[in-house]
C-alpha cells in the first residue's frame, strides 16, 4: 500500500546493542518500514554501536554520535538531522519490539487523518497500567479516567488500548508527529539524563492546539528495564522536583493541589514498599521526600544521571 506521508525515526541509544538490534529487526521485519531512521548514540566510550547500521542493508540508517548523553538533547539532535522532505517523525525507544503491520496500521491511520491531528502513539500491549489505589485517587496522583491531566499536574495511564482514542499526553518513546510540529515544539532540555516526565510536558504543550491519539491497530512491546535498586532515591528525587518544574511550568495545574500529591506520593511509595517488602520502593518515598523539601525551600534543581 501507498502512503502520502514520508516517515522518519529518530532512535536515542545507550550501551544496549542488544536491544538496539531486536528493535531494528523488528522495524526491517514490517510490511512497510520507515523512509530513514536517525540512531543517536550516547554511549560510552567502548560501547559505542557505529556499526550497527550496516547490519541492516534494508533500512536507511543515519548514525549520529551526541556525548554527554541525554535523552532529551539525543531526541532533539536526531530530529534537527531528520531529511528534508519527510512528513511525519516519531520518537522510538531503543527497547521497543513492533508486532508485524504495526507501522502499516500507523500510516494508514494518518492516511485518514485531518490536519489538527499533531501526534500519535503506538499502543503498547505489554504494559497494562489500568489499575488505579484509591490512595492514588485521594491524592490526586492517578484516576481510571484514560489520558489526561489532573488538577494536581499529574496525568492519568494510557494504555493498552483496544480502539484508537483520543488523548492529552502520550508516551515518548512509541510516537508519531507531525513533522512540523517537531520544529516548532523541541523537547525541554531542562529535563537531564535518562529523562522523566519530559515526554508529558512535550505533548501536553502539542496537545493545546491539535489532537493527540493512541492508535488501537497500531501495536508493539515495550520491553523497558526496572530501575534500579540503588536508583530509587534518586529516581523519587526526580519524581518530587520534575512534577514541580512541570506545574510550574504549565499555568493550568494548581500548585497547592501538586503538593497534595507530592505527599501522598510519598505515602504511596513508603506504603507499597512495606506491604510487599520491596526495599527499593522504600528508597523511592525517601528521594520522593528529599525531593519535596529541595521544593519547599526553593531548590528546584536540575538533576541528571541514569536510573536503568
Amino acid at each position: 500500500m501507498r502512503f502520502s506521508n514520508t516517515l522518519a525515526f529518530v532512535v536515542p541509544t545507550r550501551n544496549r546493542p542488544s536491544d538496539l538490534r531486536r528493535m531494528l529487526k523488528s522495524v526491517a521485519e514490517q510490511s512497510v518500514v520507515p523512509d530513514e531512521v536517525i540512531l543517536v548514540d550516547g554511549g560510552d566510550e567502548g560501547q559505542t554501536v557505529a556499526d550497527v547500521p550496516a547490519e541492516f542493508p534494508g533500512l536507511a540508517i543515519r548514525y549520529l554520535r551526541v556525548y554527554p548523553p541525554g535523552l532529551s538533547k539525543q531526541r532533539n539532535a536526531g530530529m534537527d538531522a531528520v531529511a528534508d522532505g519527510i512528513t511525519l517523525a516519531g520518537y522510538i525507544d531503543d527497547d521497543i519490539v513492533f508486532e508485524p503491520g504495526s507501522i502499516e496500521a500507523m500510516l494508514a491511520f494518518w492516511e485518514k487523518a485531518g490536519r489538527d491531528l499533531g501526534g500519535t502513539s503506538f499502543n503498547i500491549v505489554n504494559n497494562d497500567r489500568r489499575r488505579v489505589f484509591w490512595i492514588q485517587r485521594f491524592f490526586l496522583l492517578s484516576s481510571p479516567e484514560r489520558g489526561t491531566f489532573l488538577r494536581s499536574g499529574f496525568e492519568t495511564p494510557l494504555w493498552p488500548v483496544k480502539e484508537t482514542i483520543w488523548t492529552r499526553w502520550l508516551c515518548g518513546g512509541a510516537t508519531i508527529w507531525r513533522r512540523d510540529i517537531t520544529r516548532e515544539v523541541p523537547y525541554d532540555e531542562w529535563f537531564e539524563g535518562t529523562g522523566y516526565l519530559e515526554d508529558v510536558d512535550f505533548s501536553s504543550r502539542v496537545s493545546r492546539r491539535y489532537r493527540l491519539a493512541i492508535v488501537g491497530e497500531a501495536k508493539l512491546l515495550h520491553l523497558s528495564y526496572p530501575i534500579r535498586k540503588d536508583r530509587n532515591y534518586l529516581f523519587g528525587t526526580w519524581q518530587s522536583i520534575n512534577r514541580m518544574y512541570f506545574v510550574r511550568k504549565h499555568g493550568e495545574f494548581s500548585r497547592a493541589l501538586c503538593y497534595w500529591a507530592l505527599v501522598g506520593q510519598i505515602l504511596f511509595h513508603a506504603l507499597l514498599g512495606l506491604a510487599t517488602r520491596d526495599t527499593g520502593l522504600l528508597a523511592r518515598a525517601r528521594g520522593n521526600a528529599a525531593g519535596l523539601v529541595k521544593v519547599l525551600t526553593g531548590r528546584l534543581e536540575r538533576i541528571g544521571g541514569i536510573i536503568k
